[in-house]
Parts: structure tokens; sequence; C-alpha cells
């Protein structure tokens, strides 16, 4: 089966993808795809500039919907620079981690923030 081939610079329409909101739509059209069993293939052609906060809306909120094999098996990607790579597998790591447990990482981060819940 071939892949259905998502193109960020086409969805995002500029070369930076820093944005959440951008990251969303990207999201939204990945969502789409997987719901329909397709494999699917991320293209990061002409994409110069990449941030947590994008890929955290465009792939990390996937683990949300989906189990982590699923997206093992239905994502790949292509033309990432290097620096992306970096970024996507620590965006991928941590949303495994939160969505396996979010009421223990949201109960981390406040004891790393030092907050409490007025007790």
């Amino acid at each position: 089966m071939d892949a259905v081939k998502i193109d960020i610079f086409s969805i995002v329409g500029q070369k930076d993808c820093t944005l959440p909101e951008d990251g969303d739509k990207v999201f939204n059209a990945l969502q789409r795809v997987l719901k329909e069993n397709k494999k699917v293939l991320i293209s990061f052609k002409n994409v110069e500039k990449l941030t947590t906060a994008f890929l955290n809306n465009a792939i990390g909120k996937l683990y949300k919907e989906f189990d982590e094999e699923k997206i093992k098996q239905s994502l790949s990607v292509e033309e990432i620079s290097d620096s992306g790579k970096v970024r996507l597998k620590r965006v991928v790591t941590n949303a495994k981690n939160y969505f396996k447990n979010p009421d223990k990482m949201r109960e981390s981060i406040k004891e790393i923030l030092g907050e409490d819940d007025g007790e």
C-alpha cells in the first residue's frame, strides 16, 4: 500500500514551522489519514525552521489519539534536517511519556515548579 504524502510546507505555507497553530493544521491532516488506517509519509521538504511547539501540536498530540505501535507502523518522515530529527525525537519521547500517564506528569511538573494546590 502506498503512503499518503503530507507536505508540511504546503500545509503551513512557509518555510518556518514555528507556530503551534500551524502544527494543529498538520495534526488534523495526519489524524484524518491515520483514522482511515493508511500509512503516512511526512515530507519536510523546503522547511527550514522547526520548533518543538510546532512539532508538539503536529505530531506529539497523535499519541493522545493513537497507540504508539500504530503511529510507529504508520508514520515515516523524509527530508528533515538533522536538528529537526533531534527535536522530533524529543517531542515523541515526551509525548509518549506524557500520554501514558498525564496525571502523574502534571504532578511531576507541579513539583518541579514548586507549585501546590493551595494546601
